[in-house]
C-alpha cells in the first residue's frame, strides 16, 4: 500500500512528459489524483504495514497526506476548467500584455504530479533523513509551476523561492547531521535515524548538540513552512503562481514542513527537552501572527493578502502545540480546517483573476453580481478564514484559546486576540470592498463552469461540517495525532475504524 502511494504519482508524473493529448493528460492528472485519494482513504480503513523499516504511517503524517490528496484531487478537478481557460481566444490579448508565453502544459502537469508524489514520501517517511530529501523535493518540483506563466515577476518569485528555501533546507541538513551526532556521542552506537529509533534512545541524548540540531531543523523547516521571520519568499510566491498551485502550496506544501519540525518536537519531548522546544513554538508562532498582521492591514493585491494569511495561520499552527495540551488538539484541527479554507479561496480568487485581470483590490468589485457562484462562496470562505462561527477554523482557533487561560503568559492570549481582531479588519475591508462594491465597468456578468466552482464549494463544505459536528472517528484520530506529537502513547488506537 505504501509503495504504491508513493510511486504512483511519480509514474503519473514521468507518463506526462511523454503524452502529447490535452484531453489524454488531463485525464491521467484527474484519474491518478482520484486513485491516490482511493488509496488514502483504503489506509483509513486498514493500517498500511510499515515498509522497508523507513517507511510508515503515524497520525500526523496520516493527516497531513490525507489533507494533501485532498486538496490535490480538488487542485486536479479545478486544473480542467483553468486549462481550458488559459487556451481561449480572449485570453490572447491579456497574455500578450503580461509579456509571457505559458510552461508547457506537459511540463506543468509531470510536476503537478511529481509535487503530489514528494508530498506523499514527506508524510509517510519515518526516517529523518528520506523526510528531508522528499521536502527538497517539493521544492523542486514545485518551482516549474511558480514560473508558470514566464514574466518578470515569476521568474523573481521562483528565483526568491529557490533561494530562501534551499537555504532553510541546507540548515535542515545540518541540523539532522547534529542530530545523529547528539545520539552518537552518548549512545556509542549506529542508531538509524528512523523515528521508533531514536524515540526508544532519547533518553540518551547529548543535551548540547540536541539543543543545537533543533534550533537548526526548527529554523530551517520553518522557513519552508512560512514562519516569520523567514517567510519573505511566500507572498511573492503564492501571488505570482496559478491560482491552483497557490492552492497546493498553501494547503499542503507548508504542511509538509510543519510535518517535520512536529517530528523534531518529538523527539524533544522524548528526550525531555520539550518545554525548549515549545519556547520556540510560541515564540515564532507570535511573530508570525503579528507580521501577518501588519502587512495584512492596507494591502492592496488579494493574493498577497491571502498569502499573508498563511503566515497567521501558520503562526497559529506552532503557537497551538507550543502551548500544548488541548490546544495541541486545536492545531490538529486547523491544521487540515486551514488546508481546506485556503485551498478553495485561492482557486476563488484565481476566477476573479480571469474575470477582472487584475490582482489590485481597488479595481475589482461587484463580485456577487459579475460571478454569481464565486462571489457567495468568496463571502463564505473570508468569514471562514477569519475564524467566524459556524467555521471549523473558529472552533480550533477557539480551542487554543482556551488553552492558553492557565497555561501561558498573560501577554499570549492577549496578542493572540488583537492580531485576529487586526487581521479581520484587513481582511473585510478587501473581501467586503470586492464583493458588494459596484459593478466594474466593462466586466459584463458571467456564468462559471462547473469545473472552477465545485471544488472550492466542496472545500468549504467540508470546514463548515468540522465547525458544526465532529463525527466522533474524526475526534478520535485528530485526538490521537495531538498526543503522538505531544509525546504521550495515546491509550487509544488513533486508528479510527
Amino acid at each position: 500500500m505504501l509503495a504504491a502511494l508513493v510511486a504512483l504519482p511519480f509514474l503519473a508524473g514521468g507518463a506526462a512528459f511523454f503524452i502529447h493529448g490535452h484531453k489524454l493528460r488531463r485525464v491521467l492528472l484527474v484519474g491518478t489524483a482520484l486513485a491516490q485519494f482511493i488509496l488514502v482513504a483504503l489506509c483509513w480503513l486498514t493500517p498500511p504495514p510499515p515498509l522497508w523499516g523507513v517507511l510508515a504511517l503515524d497520525a500526523p503524517g496520516l493527516l497531513v497526506l490525507s489533507a494533501t490528496a485532498g486538496l490535490f484531487l480538488a487542485a486536479s478537478c479545478y486544473a480542467v476548467g483553468y486549462f481550458h481557460r488559459e487556451g481561449e481566444h480572449d485570453h490572447a490579448a491579456f497574455r500578450a500584455r503580461l509579456h509571457f508565453a505559458n510552461v508547457p502544459e506537459a511540463i506543468f502537469t509531470a510536476c503537478l504530479l511529481l509535487f503530489l508524489g514528494a508530498a506523499t514520501l514527506v508524510a509517510v517517511s519515518q526516517h529523518l533523513g528520506l523526510m528531508w530529501a522528499a521536502v527538497e523535493a517539493t521544492t523542486l518540483a514545485s518551482a516549474p509551476l511558480i514560473y508558470f506563466h514566464r514574466h518578470q515577476r515569476s521568474l523573481e518569485a521562483t528565483w526568491k523561492y529557490l533561494i530562501i528555501c534551499s537555504v532553510g533546507i541546507a540548515l535542515a541538513l545540518l541540523g539532522n547531521f547534529l542530530l545523529n551526532v547528539a545520539w552518537q556521542t552518548t549512545a556509542h552506537a549506529d542508531i538509524p535515524m528512523t523515528m521508533p529509533a531514536m524515540l526508544a534512545s532519547a533518553g540518551k541524548v547529548n543535551a548540547q548538540w540536541f539543543k543545537a540540531a533543533l534550533i537548526f531543523m526548527f529554523v530551517g523547516y520553518g522557513t519552508k513552512m512560512g514562519l516569520a521571520p523567514m517567510h519573505t519568499w511566500l507572498p511573492d510566491a503564492h501571488s505570482e503562481a496559478p491560482s491552483l498551485v497557490s492552492a497546493l502550496l498553501s494547503g499542503a506544501l507548508l504542511n509538509c514542513a510543519f510535518l517535520g519540525i512536529l517530528r523534531i518536537h518529538q523527539l524533544s519531548v522524548a528526550a525531555g527537552f520539550g518545554d525548549f522546544s515549545r519556547e520556540l513554538f510560541v515564540l515564532f508562532g507570535l511573530f508570525s501572527m503579528v507580521v501577518a498582521a501588519l502587512f495584512i492591514l492596507g494591502q492592496t493585491d488579494f493574493k498577497r493578502m491571502l498569502a499573508y494569511s498563511s503566515v497567521e495561520h501558520m503562526g497559529i499552527l506552532a503557537l497551538g502545540v507550543g502551548i500544548g495540551g488541548m490546544a495541541t488538539f486545536g492545531s490538529m484541527l486547523h491544521l487540515l480546517c486551514h488546508s481546506l479554507t485556503k485551498a478553495a479561496m485561492f482557486l476563488l480568487a484565481g476566477n476573479v483573476l480571469a474575470t477582472y485581470h487584475t490582482q489590485v483590490i481597488r479595481q475589482v468589485s461587484g463580485v456577487l453580481r459579475t460571478l454569481p457562484r464565486t462571489g457567495p462562496l468568496w463571502l463564505a470562505g473570508f468569514l471562514a478564514l477569519t475564524g467566524a462561527p459556524p467555521f471549523g477554523l473558529f472552533t480550533s482557533e477557539f480551542t487554543i484559546l482556551r488553552a492558553m487561560f492557565g497555561s501561558a503568559a498573560w501577554y499570549v492570549p492577549v496578542i493572540y486576540l488583537v492580531c485576529l481582531g487586526l487581521i479581520f479588519a484587513g481582511m473585510a475591508t478587501a473581501c467586503l470592498h470586492m464583493a458588494f462594491g459596484a459593478t466594474k465597468e466593462g466586466v459584463p456578468p458571467q456564468q462559471e463552469g462547473l469545473w472552477s466552482v465545485a471544488p472550492s464549494a466542496m472545500l468549504l463544505a467540508g470546514c463548515l461540517m468540522l465547525g458544526l459536528y465532529q463525527p466522533p472517528w474524526i475526534s478520535k484520530f485528530l485526538h490521537g495525532a495531538a498526543a503522538t506529537v505531544a509525546g504521550q502513547a495515546p491509550s487509544f488506537s488513533f486508528w479510527p475504524f
